[in-house]
């Protein structure tokens, strides 16, 4: 059974989600600022985190900054702020997705299952192949036993996807993938277009 947080300091929005996200038989955690995040992910092994920018204290994008430091699970922001920047700094610090309010909670359960489906999948389940834990190339250092990367010793931040990404190309230095094939290895789903 999957483990979701669901981070607000609105009761409605929080009392809403979990009703929907009920029915799909996740367990579910609340917390109403980032500090109650991060402590409630360090205890409780969750799986996915729905997180709002903006709270009093630590807020949405610096909780997730300190979340990638130490997890690879998908978090997903739900925030009134509808502006390009935001979006951006959401994404460039780490979320995986970003759906403004007032949202529809059917799509944010679409979501969920969605990036949980993936992450389940990606995050180590069964390896089709045995593989390294530590891959270099040049100055990149990827440790698939820790789920970290270094550029030149220096720690970069990845999301899961972008993670597995890197993961895939790493494991396979000599080989040209295309779009679709990368989409297909990645995703585990069929490319558009393609058969079967």
């Amino acid at each position: 059974m999957a483990r979701i947080l669901i981070c607000d300091d609105d009761d409605d929005i929080v009392a809403a989600l979990k009703i929907y996200l009920a029915s799909e038989d996740y367990e579910l955690y609340t917390a109403s600022n980032g500090m109650e995040a991060l402590d409630c992910v360090r205890q409780n092994g969750i799986d996915l985190v729905l997180m709002d920018i903006m709270m009093p204290g630590l807020d949405g994008i610096a909780a997730t900054v300190k979340l990638r430091e130490e997890y690879n699970i998908p978090v997903i922001f739900l925030t009134a702020k509808s502006e390009m920047s935001d979006k951006v700094l959401g994404l460039n610090v780490g979320a995986d997705d970003y759906v403004t309010k007032p949202f529809d909670p059917v799509e944010v359960q679409a979501r969920v299952r969605s990036h949980l489906r993936r992450y389940m999948r990606l995050g180590g389940q069964a390896k089709p192949e045995p593989v390294r834990d530590v891959l270099s190339i040049g100055g990149i250092e990827l440790n698939d036993a820790e789920k970290s990367v270094t550029v030149d010793g220096e720690l970069v931040y990845l999301t899961p996807i972008e993670y597995n990404i890197l993961h895939l190309l790493m494991r396979n230095p000599n080989r040209v993938f295309s779009s679709s094939e990368i989409y297909e290895r990645v995703w585990n789903e069929n490319a558009i277009g393609s058969e079967g």
